[in-house]
């Protein structure tokens, strides 16, 4: 009994930090938009594509910057995809 109660206080202890941990993700990707299905492209040029470095095949958030080819700014998408590291493992 006096092991499970301090389980519990240890769980609840550690459950703020993954929190902040997910919140601390999601906040810096939210000033690019994501890309949803349907959305509609005016890529005119690709700038850069860039991806955070993993060694494990897993989904992941990339990012692309373009110019607009209808307003010729530079813009900026976020979109999920693959890591290139599933391309070297079977």
């Amino acid at each position: 009994m006096n092991s499970r109660v301090l389980l519990v206080s240890v769980a609840l202890a550690c459950a703020p930090f993954a929190g902040m941990a997910q919140a601390n993700d999601t906040a810096s990707s939210q000033n690019v938009p994501s890309y949803h299905y349907g959305m509609p492209l005016h890529i005119g040029k690709v700038i850069s594509l860039t991806e955070p470095a993993t060694m494990d095949c897993e989904v992941i958030t990339a990012k692309m910057k373009y110019i607009d080819d209808q307003s010729g700014k530079p813009a900026e998408l976020a979109y999920r995809k693959l890591s290139d590291a599933c391309s070297y493992q079977n």
